[in-house]
């Protein structure tokens, strides 16, 4: 387990070790296509939205994650 501090906030979260690996890969890329995941990438990304520490978004029927507090620019 790791603990996670929120952006913009003094909450802090704890993720598994493979919700922080999937963290780790937004260090090379600000944003990810869902595309670019496998179907378990997928659902530990979905959970980490549920966890508000991921942002999905829906561009005309693309779904990217980006981190939260980040630039959605990418």
């Amino acid at each position: 387990m790791k603990i996670v501090e929120l952006v913009n906030s003094r909450l802090s979260v704890a993720i598994t070790n493979e919700e922080s690996d999937i963290l780790m890969k937004f260090r090379e890329h600000p944003s990810i296509p869902k595309q670019a995941l496998d179907e378990r990438e997928i659902v530990v990304a979905n959970q980490l939205v549920n966890k508000d520490i991921l942002i999905r978004k829906n561009t005309n029927g693309k779904i990217t994650y980006f981190q939260a507090g980040k630039s959605e620019q990418g």
